[in-house]
């Protein structure tokens, strides 16, 4: 039995409605995240396809769909909420307090005129790029398990329907702030306020302390991201959890040739997600949050306001601490030099001149020249390759830079073009290929050669160049 334990159940009604997954057809279960499920003190036998679908509704859970509000592309949107999600509930592991969310199980009062429901194939890719993300480092959601619904799911034309099981350190999005703000509910606030520093942040002592610290988690965030070329692409403030986890993975993708204004979200067309527009994107995300939180920091407003802005300010200084730690690493670089910032920017310049694959160009730099090949221009290789090379040598331990460039460079991503035929493997009934990929993503910073096809680039006419969100 899970042993469910529902704190945000127990806020006032007007955080959430009570609201029961919708029973679907014909469950089918594709698979259940068995290590995970053991974290959680989950017996994976009390997955059963009923359960993951919402036709069994444990007993403890306590299912609600949460509310709050957002801005999308930069416009505010007003209430939002979870329009085909439904939270169960909570379990407390030896990781701490986890949601268990189904996503895709149905219509709930936020709806806003959709089915509520996941076609198979945001349910899969999902599934792959967030279990990834978690073996990469970087604080993510995860996939306890998906399953087959038996009822088609109607898009541009009918795919078959499939829930996702997602964990999370919470939901509590900027969003959620933003829903009892833009309504004047200052009690909302402070309750919100103080459940979410008891729960992720218990040192934060204060809604200034809790900007702070969602603003530190938020640089980290967006760091490593940026550090895996990965590219979010919907970094919406109902997107922006403050727990600090990666969360919706819809036009998500990783970049395979480098540019720096990279973007693959269908609907992203200004480019307001690309890459590298990530970290301003994120503090204005955080900026909404400060203003939700204003009533909180000081009741003379002007001071509030000042307060916030300080606390802002913290973000650059932050990011580019958390940025050049991360592509340090990617150098093999383990102290720093004031020069090391020009180093790195070197290397990305040179890498955009001829589109370098962004993920086996810095691996290769565990070979040394190897990574030349992948730059393809030997004049640029050459006029950077021994700047680095001086650099490398003045670290306490030179000679352990490779297995320190493999450590933080890995050799599998979910490469777009795989996952898309994963889907299309899936969609013909052959689920082998979204198997295999999660094996091999399980351990991405291992030489895998019996899965070389899947470290490759794509080959002309595979390359993926636009992704869309899973509505």
């Amino acid at each position: 039995m899970i042993g469910f334990d529902n704190s945000y159940a127990r806020l006032p009604e007007r955080f959430f409605t009570r609201q029961d997954p919708v029973s679907v057809a014909k469950p089918e279960l594709i698979i259940v995240n068995k290590a995970l499920a053991s974290d959680l003190d989950i017996d994976p036998g009390d997955l059963s396809a009923d359960v993951l679908t919402g036709n069994l509704v444990p007993e403890g859970a306590e299912p609600i769909a949460q509310a709050y509000s957002g801005h999308q592309f930069g416009n505010w949107a007003g209430q939002l909420g979870d329009g085909r999600a439904i939270l169960l509930g909570e379990v407390v592991g030896r990781h701490g307090r986890r949601d268990i969310v189904l996503k895709g199980a149905g219509r709930t009062p936020y709806s806003r005129g959709g089915d509520g429901r996941a076609w198979l194939g945001p349910v899969l890719r999902e599934y792959v790029v967030s279990e990834a993300m978690h073996a990469l480092g970087v604080p993510t959601t995860r996939a306890l398990g998906a399953a087959l619904t038996g009822e088609d799911v109607m898009r541009e034309r009918a795919f078959p329907g499939a829930v996702l099981t997602r964990v999370a350190a919470s939901h509590i999005r900027v969003g959620t702030f933003q829903h009892f703000a833009a309504a004047g509910d200052t009690e909302a606030l402070d309750i919100l306020a103080d459940y979410t520093i008891r729960r992720h942040y218990p040192d934060a002592g204060g809604a200034l302390g809790l900007l702070a610290a969602v603003l530190h988690a938020q640089a980290d965030l967006v760091a490593r991201w940026m550090g895996l070329g990965f590219i979010h692409g919907v970094m919406n403030t109902d997107n922006m959890a403050l727990s600090g986890e990666t969360i919706d993975y819809g036009p998500c993708a990783f970049m395979d040739g480098f540019e720096a204004a990279k973007v693959f979200s269908s609907i992203d067309a200004m480019g307001r997600y690309a890459w590298n527009a990530q970290p301003g994107m994120a503090h204005w995300n955080l900026a909404r949050l400060a203003e939700a939180l204003l009533p909180l920091i000081d009741p003379d407003e002007a001071t509030a306001i000042a307060a916030a802005e300080e606390a802002l300010e913290g973000f650059g200084p932050a990011f580019n601490a958390a940025w050049l730690a991360t592509f340090r690493a990617k150098l093999g670089l383990t102290t720093a030099e004031p020069g090391d910032a020009d180093l790195i920017q070197g290397l990305l310049a040179r890498m955009a001149g001829t589109r370098a694959d962004f993920t086996l160009t810095f691996r290769a730099l565990a070979d040394g020249d190897a990574a030349a090949a992948h730059v393809s221009d030997p004049g640029a290789w050459d006029s950077w390759a021994p700047v680095w090379r001086a650099r490398l040598a003045r670290e306490p331990d030179p000679d352990g830079a490779p297995a320190r460039i493999r450590a933080a460079n890995p050799a599998f991503i979910p490469r777009n073009h795989q996952v898309e035929a994963m889907i299309q493997a899936a969609l013909d009934g052959d689920f082998a290929p979204f198997h295999r990929l999660l094996t091999v993503l399980a351990r991405p910073f291992d030489d895998q050669p019996e899965a070389a096809d899947l470290a490759r680039p794509p080959a002309p006419g595979e390359e993926v160049r636009q992704t869309f969100c899973g509505t």
